[in-house]
């Protein structure tokens, strides 16, 4: 009777339940990532050209795009605990596929593999309602922040994936976080709960899905999360290649580095959802374009030593974070409420295929002769300048009628 109460307590704090959503998140985003780091690797035991690789290590991404958009629907009918659940086991069979093709060594199959193992990436369109419930509006900031540091699995990614695959093996190193997927799903499933404000949302997928489409917010929020988180996510998958081509990194120290960048982002998100809370979203995310096109046009002029390089990307990976959590904070406070699942699977679905096309820009653009990627970067500074111009004209805040509890 005494584990029983336990349990139920635990179902039933707000706190407990948003550190789980984010444990799951940062495991399915391990997973997700697992890839890139090896990069190098597939590289050369393949003889991948730029091209190749870039293709290779965008097509999680892509899968977990498109599949946020379903994903977020699926949430609002069956909540956040069965979601969860059903993403974490999903993608245990996705990393095995990906561990056996990375044996058998051929770049199709790989490549297939990878398209699966995109299921884990959707993990963010059920943790943002899933949160959302559990908060007031004035939190939400907040509860959206915390949990979108979940994206900290890329760091862990980063930093162990390599060196799991030199202390334990190739093979190993999948089955290792294929387990702390069940063990995270298990969790989930034995001491989730959903919001007591949490309602089944039944309507029929299509019409749910034209209603949120519809409406303005959406797509504002598309546009700014399409940037910086799919910034955050292009530089997570590519960094590695980049740090090998122009600064000469073995696999190991390529994962390093990226584990820092990803982490000063994740340590940014939800410093941008706390700020959003306390003077608004809109001069967050401001302050954090202006601070990408800046940064994006520094990084082009390749700076020379480790800490000039370093605190560049850095300044970079933070920007980003902030503008991510700003945008999420944003849309907790003008979306309607009971389409929040629908348009948080949409926004984040253009915030993973913002990460999709730069990887891919990036390899098709690289000037191998003088040892380049100038196209690619002054295309991001470009960008990050007409989103800046575009919040601060065409993008403004509702008014508080949705501040009413969450579904």
């Amino acid at each position: 009777m005494a584990t029983v109460t336990v349990r139920e307590r635990v179902r039933t704090s707000k706190g407990f339940n948003l550190a789980l959503a984010t444990l799951s998140s940062v495991v399915c985003f391990w997973a997700w990532t697992s890839i890139a780091p090896l990069g190098v690797r597939y590289s050369l035991q393949l003889d991948l050209s730029s091209a190749q690789a870039s293709v290779l290590v965008a097509m999680p991404v892509f899968v977990g795009s498109i599949g946020r958009i379903p994903v977020g629907v699926l949430t609002d009918r069956f909540g956040g605990r069965i979601m969860f659940t059903l993403i974490l086991l999903a993608t245990v069979p996705a990393l095995l596929l990906v561990a056996l093709a990375g044996t058998v060594g051929v770049y199709w199959i790989l490549v297939l593999c990878a398209l699966l193992l995109g299921v884990a990436g959707t993990v963010f369109a059920v943790g943002i309602p899933f949160v959302s419930n559990w908060y007031e509006l004035s939190r939400r900031g907040f509860a959206t922040g915390v949990f979108g540091a979940g994206m900290g699995g890329t760091a862990l990614s980063a930093f162990f994936t390599p060196r799991f695959v030199d202390w334990f093996g190739y093979v190993p190193t999948h089955l290792i976080l294929a387990l702390l997927l069940i063990v995270t799903a298990v969790l989930v499933w034995t001491c989730m709960g959903n919001a007591p404000s949490w309602v089944s949302n039944a309507q029929p997928f299509v019409p749910k899905l034209v209603a949120a489409a519809k409406l303005g917010v959406t797509w504002q929020m598309c546009s700014l999360y399409g940037l910086v988180f799919g910034g955050f996510v292009a530089f997570s998958t590519y960094l590695p290649t980049y740090l090998r081509d122009i600064y000469d990194f073995d696999l190991t120290a390529a994962g390093t580095r990226t584990a820092g960048f990803a982490a000063a982002a994740v340590l940014l998100r939800p410093v941008g959802g706390i700020l959003a809370d306390r003077v608004g979203p809109k001069p967050v995310v401001i302050v954090s374009l202006g601070a990408v096109a800046v940064l994006a046009w520094a990084v082009n002029l390749r700076p020379d030593g480790e800490i000039p390089a370093g605190l560049t990307f850095v300044a970079m990976a933070s920007a980003l974070g902030l503008g991510a959590g700003g945008v999420f904070a944003w849309l907790g406070r003008n979306a309607p409420p009971d389409k929040v699942g629908s348009i948080s699977g949409i926004v984040s679905a253009a915030g993973g295929l913002g990460g999709y096309f730069p990887p891919l820009v990036m390899g098709a653009t690289y000037n191998a002769t003088d040892n380049s990627y100038a196209i690619g970067l002054l295309l991001l500074a470009g960008t990050a300048a007409v989103a800046l111009i575009f919040t601060i004209f065409g993008v403004h805040e509702r008014p508080s009628q949705l501040a009413g509890p969450r579904r």
